[in-house]
């Protein structure tokens, strides 16, 4: 028996193996296209024949495979929901919430303990304390294989037995993330238009990013208590530099794209009344 089984080893599933290796683990691994494990193995990995004696193998299986239906390809077969029957499967492939609430529903009926997660971070960035991985599903799954999971990230939060909590996380970090880089690129055009260095703006960004984190925080105590009558920046103000960012595109002959989409939802929210109400408010036209 080794301590846990990783499926999987692409970029992200390697990297997940590679780590719990350097940490001391014994671990299983199995892949469809064998030659990837091979490093691993000379590492100290153990290599299952199949998916069914990689499961076998250990009390915890790690997926990470492209996505949810490559997931169901390798393991909804009579021999591997044998194997999983008692044992904790730990879901790292990216999906939906309805597809992590559907997977669970899967795997708790073959008799396996299920745990969702989404690694919101990059191969090389696993094994970092800075690193988080979001997890939610069974108690129990998640303390039979919480050591396993924070030797691959610092942080690993249990975001309660609501299974698709970590897929919903993920999916808003996600989108802030996204979000930020789009306004970081046109930032990038808008340097660049005045003949500024667009790697010094982003160490500056770096560096005051904490400030920035606190204004998220902000807004989004805000958003949830849905109060937004004592602005410290109103929507009309906040419009005001929007409609400055269109305004430059067009004397510097730049992509106004992400400007212009932004300043239809601000010019939305403050013709629906929203103008004297704090930033946040623009939620109520998203809703």
């Amino acid at each position: 028996m080794s301590e846990v089984t990783v499926i999987g080893l692409g970029p992200m599933g390697a990297a997940l193996a590679q780590t719990l290796l350097h940490n001391g683990h014994q671990v299983t691994v199995w892949n469809r296209t064998v030659e990837r494990a091979e490093p691993l193995v000379q590492n100290g990995a153990i290599l299952a024949p199949n998916a069914a004696s990689a499961i076998a193998a250990s009390p915890v299986t790690i997926v990470c495979v492209a996505n949810y239906k490559t997931s169901y390809s390798i393991l909804d077969t009579p021999d591997v929901t044998a194997a999983l029957a008692g044992r904790v499967l730990v879901q790292l492939s990216t999906g939906t919430p309805q597809e992590a609430r559907d997977n669970a529903a899967w795997a708790l009926e073959r008799g396996a303990d299920y745990l969702d997660g989404a690694i919101p971070a990059t191969p090389p960035q696993i094994g970092r304390p800075d690193t988080t991985i979001f997890t939610s599903g069974t108690q129990t799954a998640y303390q039979k294989s919480e050591l396993l999971l924070k030797s691959l990230a610092g942080n690993v939060p249990f975001l309660g037995e609501k299974v698709s909590a970590a897929s919903s996380t993920d999916l808003a970090f996600l989108s802030t993330l996204f979000g930020s880089m789009m306004g970081f690129f046109h930032a990038a055009r808008i340097l660049e238009s005045d003949g500024l260095r667009v790697d010094e703006f982003g160490s500056m960004i770096s560096a005051i990013a904490p400030a920035m984190g606190e204004m998220i925080k902000y807004e989004g105590d805000m958003i949830h208590a849905n109060t937004f009558d004592q602005p410290q920046s109103s929507l009309n103000t906040c419009l005001v530099t929007v409609k400055m960012f269109v305004e430059q595109a067009r004397e510097a002959g730049i992509n106004a794209e992400f400007p212009t989409f932004a300043l239809g939802l601000f010019q939305k929210a403050v013709d629906a009344g929203y103008g004297n109400e704090e930033l946040g408010a623009l939620v109520k036209v998203l809703r």
